[in-house]
């Protein structure tokens, strides 16, 4: 299922940690292969990407979304 999300890039986790996309709505979404540009905390950001349900992490921390395309948002 395609989404899109807006909201604020967070490094979250233990150990190596994982980048994560905190929605307006309050949702976290742990970002699957996010590309380099988007690994920047407090980032505002619109991601367009896949849920994937398929997928299983170690950090846990809200549904996977799979980046599609995203777009940095004014603040």
């Amino acid at each position: 299922m395609s989404i899109t999300v807006k909201g604020v890039i967070e490094r979250q986790g233990f150990g190596p940690g994982t980048w994560a996309l905190v929605g307006e709505d309050g949702e976290t979404y742990e970002l699957k292969d996010a590309p380099s540009e988007l690994k920047k905390a407090g980032l505002k950001v619109r991601v367009k990407g896949l849920v994937r349900k398929d997928i299983m992490t170690f950090a846990m921390i809200g549904p996977v979304l799979e980046v599609q395309s995203f777009e940095v948002m004014k603040a």
